[in-house]
């Protein structure tokens, strides 16, 4: 099918998702471009003969209340996405449709929710999808346009953080799952993605961290919290564990808490969260420093080896988790006489992403960590080893839509 001549209607022109497997690969492509005409069109060049559309709609197509966007929650509301099912309509006959006014469209709140809430039904549902193409050359043709849903969906999200170009986010971590519990506190500047430099994701905290952090919160003891312990978050982003961390040892810690990055844009939003977080301290309890996974610089303060590791969301290359091992052979305290062969341990926290462009990037801590039942005991030098994992539940608020779960290694010496 050749795209619209002009912008659709979201409510009008995307597929139906409870007939999502009979729409050929066609409709869906028809639908994304129209989107992105709809909200991220490129401004072309002067034009050199302007030529006047004939609008039909003069206002706003649906009241201007502000909806849930639907993209950190990720609900599948059928009753919401399949609102064309109600007025009878499909690609086939939105050309029937009146095109409302491409500026109308993108102000237009109702059309914009509708549009992300289609995008995470259609991930959900991309399994589906993809197992109706009738032959391997369709079926990667149809993994292809699953990763630009995925894209679209994301940049949704960038556009919308952009609007206003950072977020202060509060959080809250209670320290007992009882109503009087105290709770920790975080205040945390999440800048906007840069659309030119994929590797600036750290410049938001993600929800792999935000479980972490509330696991350590509940509990301290089961993450070496409770001690004096010297503390190193690699790939700290905004800083939300390394925070976490600092505030749990309070004055039980022998020495700041190290929270590494690498891009410069990331380590200077860090160190803005850290002064926000520690205004009355001076110097900060918290340390921030560049790490680079791959070529890493052993100098002070990585010059002594850690008794607690923390990582989440970390994983974005095949080569990470092998870098990442790495660093944390030469930089997690190895059991000893002196400490009583209680090595140091290594939290990492990772979501399970089953499509787009990282699905099953996750399963490289595995190929890289050995499980510990699998470690012969008869090794001549110690080795870094699972030594339990949890799997979490996706949670309602939190996570992005391409997140299925998540999960907790726990990784030491054995």
């Amino acid at each position: 099918m050749a795209p619209y001549a002009v912008p659709t209607p979201p409510t009008a022109s995307l597929p139906s998702l409870k007939r999502l497997a009979e729409h050929p690969v066609s409709h869906i492509k028809q639908a994304l471009h129209n989107l992105r005409d709809i909200y991220f069109i490129p401004i072309p060049p002067a034009p050199t003969k302007l030529r006047v559309p004939k609008r039909h709609l003069k206002t706003h197509i649906h009241d201007t209340s502000v909806p849930d966007s639907g993209y950190a929650s990720a609900e599948e509301e059928d009753d919401a996405v399949d609102v064309e099912e109600e007025r009878d309509l499909t690609p086939e006959f939105a050309d029937e449709v009146d095109a409302a006014d491409p500026d109308i469209l993108r102000s237009d709140p109702f059309e914009r929710a509708f549009a992300i809430k289609w995008l995470t039904g259609f991930i959900s549902r991309s399994d589906e999808w993809i197992s109706a193409a009738t032959d391997e050359v369709e079926a990667n043709e149809r993994y292809d346009v699953l990763d630009d849903v995925t894209a679209l969906l994301a940049k949704f999200a960038s556009d919308d953080l952009e609007e206003t170009g950072s977020l202060t986010r509060k959080f809250s971590f209670p320290t007992a799952e009882t109503a009087s519990a105290t709770c920790i506190e975080v205040e945390l500047n999440d800048a906007a993605l840069s659309k030119e430099d994929h590797t600036s994701v750290g410049l938001q905290s993600w929800a792999s961290c935000i479980i972490l952090a509330r696991r350590m919160c509940l509990v301290p003891c089961n993450y070496g919290l409770d001690r004096p312990a010297r503390v190193l978050e690699l790939g700290a982003g905004t800083g939300l564990l390394s925070i976490v961390a600092s505030k749990l040892l309070g004055s039980a810690s022998p020495g700041p808490v190290i929270s590494t990055d690498y891009h410069p844009d990331v380590l200077a939003n860090l160190r803005k969260n850290v002064e926000t977080n520690f205004a009355d301290f001076q110097p900060a309890p918290v340390d921030v420093h560049k790490l680079d996974w791959e070529h890493p610089d052993y100098s002070a303060p990585l010059d002594r080896p850690f008794n607690v590791i923390l990582a989440a969301d970390v994983i974005y290359h095949p080569e990470h988790a092998s870098w990442i091992k790495r660093c944390v052979e030469r930089l997690l305290v190895r059991p000893s006489a002196e400490n009583g062969g209680r090595g140091g341990i290594f939290w990492l926290a990772i979501p399970m992403r089953t499509v787009g462009r990282h699905e099953g990037m996750g399963d490289t801590v595995g190929a890289v960590f050995p499980a510990a039942s699998v470690v012969s005991s008869v090794t001549e030098r110690a080795v870094l080893a699972i030594l339990s994992e949890e799997r979490v539940e996706r949670q309602e608020g939190v996570g992005r839509a391409d997140e299925g779960g998540y999960r907790i290694f726990k990784i030491g010496w054995i």
